[in-house]
């Protein structure tokens, strides 16, 4: 990635589920437990330790170096910005935003996660988060008629998926534009269920699947 340098503040660390963090991080950057543990500096076994027993307490100075191992902040691993939206520090030195080809749009809308749905409603337009998958080229998704989601049915929408990294205040985001249909088959609903890799975070009956065939595809990317 880049060379930027991170800042740290070194303060008490927040509460937060530091070993799932950890686990997720770690997996992000394709380190096994070794690796992450030998980049922090500290032993393969204390690191799985932090990972898979919960209420783990590092000192600030262990904290601090797996954040700089990792490539992350202190805040982040422990938690502490779970409740802010992303984005919030300065951006970097010399950043450089470029347009991503349609292929690379494609591959970073990878098949399933959150993203947003634009639609227009009688008050005006509306973007809301759904989870959502890709089958056959085309974003899926499951909401209840009448939900804001399902307006997407039988109109032109926008669909949007982003990935913001604070630690180097870079990022990425997915815009696709295309045509919503409701998917009124029963046989292609039960196939897109048994396709489904996770349920709708919202919960309740979620029972009518939306398609969204894909006009066009643009991306950018911002690094520093």
């Amino acid at each position: 990635m880049t060379g930027q340098v991170r800042t740290n503040t070194v303060e008490a660390p927040p509460l937060g589920d530091l070993g799932r963090r950890l686990v997720a991080r770690r997996a992000e950057l394709g380190l096994t437990c070794e690796e992450a543990a030998a980049r922090a500096g500290v032993a393969p076994n204390y690191l799985r330790y932090l990972e898979e027993r919960p209420g783990a307490a590092p000192g600030t100075g262990t904290l601090l170096r797996l954040a700089e191992a990792l490539h992350t902040t202190m805040t982040h691993l422990a938690g502490g910005d779970s409740d802010r939206p992303p984005g919030p520090g300065q951006a970097g030195r010399s950043p450089d935003l470029t347009e991503l080809s349609p292929s690379e749009c494609r591959t970073l809308l990878s098949s399933h996660g959150v993203g947003r749905v634009a639609v227009l409603t009688a008050t005006g337009p509306a973007v809301v988060p759904v989870n959502y998958g890709v089958v056959d080229d085309a974003i899926v998704f499951r909401t209840s008629p009448g939900a804001t989601p399902a307006l997407a049915a039988g109109s032109e929408v926008a669909f949007e998926v982003d990935r913001i990294d604070d630690a180097f205040s870079e990022g990425w985001s997915v815009l696709v534009r295309g045509h919503g249909q409701a998917v009124t088959d029963e046989e292609e609903a039960r196939r897109l269920t048994g396709l489904a890799r996770s349920e709708p975070w919202a919960g309740g009956r979620r029972e009518l699947w939306v398609r969204i065939d894909v006009h066009t595809v643009t991306g950018r990317r911002i690094t520093v």
